[in-house]
């Protein structure tokens, strides 16, 4: 699935991340304790959670609204224009004009919303996370859970590898500070607050398999909150407590001296690769999963997985690559652990947060997407990597501390058939993605400024021109936007294939018009792509509003009304692009695959003078290409900026 989209850059929107780089009265305090700490190896304590501050901003967010039924009937085949042909247009046009009738079944359906959204918080959030996330029943790895790459480390041995991940745990602790201290600052867009909760779902929580619907468990509020991390090394396990007796965390080098005694403790390489189950087709990890918490052993064992605040990924050298290549494999490393010779036993994929770090310098994460989007990952990553550069001031105290538990599992024949089985099949997704990671190097967000454009209205341009020039059509192409104006939001769509963009696109290579035409069209498809935004982003875009009237009419027990069957609404939920613009202040990227077999996934980070992109594809699929569509994608970006540079109008 796409994630979130964090920046919406426009004349009075400008979404601001602020961390307070000044944690003075935390440090002092934790300096303090950690010089008088008692000679002791009692159980870890959890830090004083500070109740109220996120309640009462949280309650001050309105709720978000349900679009006019007219309106969005109305856009919905403003969007379908550029994508379907004239007589299914036509056709879809009578079952609009059915389905709108004073007293039809729309308007029944409506006001069924609208009864459902004066009921409850949010009306579409539970129904999101059902729908999009608990009953999609693939595979989360690839389709599901973003990977994100951070920039390359300047080690290549162990001791590299355990000093970078007990900065990065502290640091992950740090940021985990502010969350239960309540004092994460509050996120604006265009001078509204914006909806915190997704920062408090990310840690202590996972994904728990079903057979027919997965769910959730967030064990961080619970009144012994969870006190340890798992860290997996060569496929094995371990429990390891990040808290001191008195509630503080662990000094990095306690967690070094911690680290060293997980590795040293799973030198073998020959252990059954338990997590690679998790990997698996959610009905048959579901079926499994029940098979192999039978055990008391093993069940205790995944509790303690699913309980801890987050994972933390020791992984082996994956093989050697060019520097050119390097971002590409590092992708595949973060998306799938690169199959069962590597490191995808090395996960746990149901977990909301796994920390990667390889032998080899290679370092990022995965999340798990049904508790979030990207903002409070990459708000997280931006902390994490600027805490990883400070130099360590605290001593650390000479404390004896307990060896991390080794979790056990129990393999019987079955559960081992299990696991065989998932190996093949995460071999197969290996095999089948393609992934191209770029760093266009020409420009970033500075060229669309000058010409008073919007960076990410530019390059969605840039994609629509691109898969033009490939397939010589248009598509339905997916943006997320985010819905945080509104209590409990998630995200809608941002339709970017418009008839804006077609005009535009179809226009940049016909010799016959002229260039002052083409930079006319051209700014026409940004004006209504940023439009298009700021209507999704006000919850008046049409995606979720078009799911909660067909998902009113399945809880009404009725006959599905005929648009939601119409050839019309395939297409326009065929998503040959999805994409997602993921902005951060640390130059990194995140990956996602294709929602659709023919498609591509398309995520990238507008720095100031460069933009990271991310495209994936899938081998199986003749007519897609992840490097084909990353070329002309760099193309069409060079000939835009060409087009408005060569033109007098754009000089002015």
């Amino acid at each position: 699935m796409s994630c979130d989209r964090v920046t919406i850059k426009k004349k009075s929107y400008h979404f601001l991340f602020t961390f307070p780089h000044s944690f003075l009265h935390w440090f002092v305090g934790k300096c303090i304790s950690q010089w008088l700490l008692p000679m002791t190896t009692s159980r870890p304590v959890a830090p004083t959670r500070i109740p109220g501050r996120y309640l009462s901003h949280q309650e001050g967010l309105p709720k978000l609204p349900v679009p006019s039924l007219q309106q969005t009937c109305e856009r919905y085949l403003a969007t379908l224009e550029p994508i379907v042909d004239e007589e299914e247009l036509s056709h879809t046009k009578e079952l609009l004009a059915e389905f709108q009738k004073a007293g039809g079944v729309g308007e029944r359906l409506q006001k069924g919303l609208e009864r459902r959204a004066r009921k409850t918080e949010n009306w579409l959030s539970d129904w999101w996370l059902t729908t999009a996330y608990l009953d999609y029943r693939m595979p989360v790895v690839v389709h599901s859970s973003p990977g994100v790459v951070l920039p390359r480390l300047e080690f290549s041995d162990r001791q590299g590898q355990m000093r970078f991940a007990a900065k990065l745990i502290a640091g992950v602790l740090d940021f985990k500070t502010m969350i239960d201290n309540e004092t994460l600052p509050v996120e604006y867009l265009g001078g509204k607050q914006l909806c915190m909760n997704q920062y408090y779902q990310v840690l202590s929580s996972c994904r728990v398999p079903g057979l027919k619907r997965d769910s959730v468990v967030n064990h961080a509020h619970r009144s012994r909150p969870p006190t340890h991390i798992t860290v997996v090394h060569n496929f094995q396990f371990f429990v390891l407590d990040v808290y001191n007796s008195d509630g503080t965390p662990l000094t990095v080098d306690q967690l070094y001296m911690q680290l060293e005694k997980v590795w040293s403790s799973s030198l073998q390489t020959n252990k059954e690769p338990i997590g690679i189950l998790t990997s698996n087709q959610r009905n048959s990890w579901g079926k499994a999963y029940n098979n192999l918490i039978k055990d008391k052993t093993n069940k205790d064992s995944v509790r303690a997985i699913q309980k801890s605040i987050f994972t933390v990924c020791l992984d082996a050298p994956m093989p050697c690559v060019s520097d050119e290549l390097y971002h590409s494999r590092a992708a595949v490393q973060m998306l799938h652990g690169g199959g069962s010779r590597w490191n995808s036993g090395n996960r746990w994929f149901d977990k909301t947060l796994q920390f990667i770090i390889g032998e080899d310098g290679s370092c990022g994460l995965m999340y798990e997407h049904a508790p979030a989007e990207g903002p409070p990952i990459v708000s997280l990553i931006d902390h994490v990597v600027e805490y990883t550069k400070k130099s360590e001031m605290v001593r650390t105290p000479m404390v004896p501390l307990p060896m991390p538990q080794k979790l056990r599992f129990n393999i019987t024949p079955e559960i081992k058939k299990d696991i065989e089985k998932a190996k093949q099949n995460m071999n197969i997704m290996v095999h089948d993605l393609d992934v191209k990671v770029i760093v266009f190097s020409h420009f970033g967000k500075n060229v669309p400024k000058t010409h008073k454009m919007s960076p990410d209205a530019f390059i969605q341009m840039g994609l629509q021109l691109a898969y033009y020039r490939m397939y010589q059509r248009c598509c339905a192409t997916y943006e997320s936007a985010s819905l945080r104006m509104f209590k409990l939001g998630r995200t809608d769509t941002i339709r970017s294939c418009s008839i804006d963009s077609a005009n535009f696109v179809k226009a940049m290579d016909d010799p016959a018009k002229q260039k002052i035409e083409k930079v006319t069209l051209l700014e026409k498809a940004v004006k209504a792509h940023r439009a298009y935004t700021d209507m999704a982003i006000h919850g008046q875009a049409i995606d979720r509003h078009l799911l909660g009237l067909k998902l009113q009419a399945i809880e009404d027990l009725t006959s599905m009304p005929e648009i939601f069957m119409d050839t019309s609404y395939a297409v326009a939920n065929h998503y040959n692009l999805s994409t997602s613009q993921v902005p951060a202040k640390t130059d990194c990227v995140m990956c996602f695959g294709p929602v659709a077999p023919d498609g591509y996934g398309v995520c990238y980070n507008p720095m100031a003078e460069h933009i990271n992109f991310a495209v994936s594809a899938f081998n199986s699929c003749n007519e897609t290409n992840a490097t084909h569509m990353a070329q002309r994608l760099e193309e069409a970006l060079l000939d835009m900026r060409m087009l408005l540079e060569s033109t007098p109008k754009a000089k002015l």
